[in-house]
C-alpha cells in the first residue's frame, strides 16, 4: 500500500486578522481611535511618547500599549507621569499579535477614552506585517539609522500615514541628509506628512500633537 502525504498550507495571518477585526469592532463602538507606534530599538519612540503625554492629555483621553520583548522599564517610565500605560510583553516575538492587543484594550476603562497609542516592539519589519486592529500606523525614524531607511525598508513606509523624523538635534554630528531622506520617503508614499522633532529639546512635538488631535477628530466626524 502506497502512502499519501497530503500537505495543507493555510493563511497563518487568518487567525491574527480575526483578533484584529474583533479589536477595530470594539473601537468603533467605543469610537476610541488607535494608534501603532513602529520604530527601530532606540529610535526615540519612547522618549516621543513621554513629551506627547502632558500636552495630549489636556485635550484628549488617552491610554498607551507599551510592546516589548522583556522588562516594564518602559511603562514605568510612562507611568511616572501619571499615564494610564499597560506593558506588552512578547516573551521573544518581534512583534505584538492582534490576540494579546485585543485582551490589554478590554482591560482598559474605554468609555473614559478617547484615543489609545501602542507602542509596538522595536523592529521596522515585522510589526509592519501584522495588524492589530489599529487605524494607523505611524512610522518613527532617527536621524542616526540612516536616511536610506524607508526606500530599505519599503513596507512600513507604505502602510504608515505619518512619518515622526525623531533626534532632529543631532543632525549636526551624523552624516544624515534631511532632504534625501525626505525624496526617498516620497518616491514610497508621497501623501505621508513628516514631523521633524527632537524629543530632548521639544523642537515639532507641537505639529506631531496637532496632528493626533486631528486625526482624532477626522476619526470622530465618521
Amino acid at each position: 500500500m502506497s502512502r499519501l502525504t497530503i500537505k495543507v498550507y493555510r493563511n497563518l495571518m487568518g487567525a491574527n486578522d480575526q483578533w484584529a477585526g474583533k479589536t477595530r469592532r470594539l473601537l468603533k463602538q467605543k469610537n476610541i481611535l488607535m494608534l501603532n507606534l513602529i520604530g527601530s530599538p532606540g529610535a526615540g519612540k519612547t522618549l516621543l511618547l513621554e513629551r506627547t503625554v502632558r500636552p495630549l492629555s489636556r485635550q484628549l483621553r488617552f491610554a498607551i500599549l507599551e510592546g516589548d520583548i522583556a522588562t516594564t522599564r518602559d511603562a514605568k517610565r510612562l507611568a511616572k507621569l501619571d499615564c494610564r500605560v499597560s506593558q506588552l510583553l512578547t516573551g521573544g516575538a518581534c512583534h505584538l499579535q492582534a490576540k494579546m492587543v485585543h485582551y490589554a484594550i478590554r482591560d482598559l476603562p474605554l468609555d473614559d477614552l478617547d484615543m489609545v497609542i501602542v507602542e509596538n516592539v522595536g523592529n521596522l519589519v515585522c510589526p509592519a506585517e501584522f495588524d492589530i486592529g489599529e487605524h494607523a500606523k505611524v512610522a518613527v525614524l532617527s536621524v542616526t539609522e540612516g536616511e536610506d531607511k524607508p526606500l530599505k525598508y519599503p513596507k512600513l513606509f507604505r502602510e504608515a500615514q505619518a512619518v515622526v523624523l525623531t533626534k532632529i538635534d543631532l543632525l549636526s554630528h551624523v552624516p544624515f541628509r534631511l532632504t534625501v531622506c525626505l525624496n526617498a520617503i516620497r518616491q514610497v508614499n508621497s501623501r505621508l506628512p513628516v514631523f521633524p522633532v527632537s524629543s530632548t529639546q521639544g523642537k515639532g512635538l507641537n505639529a506631531w500633537i496637532r496632528w493626533l488631535k486631528t486625526r482624532r477628530d477626522s476619526e470622530n466626524r465618521q
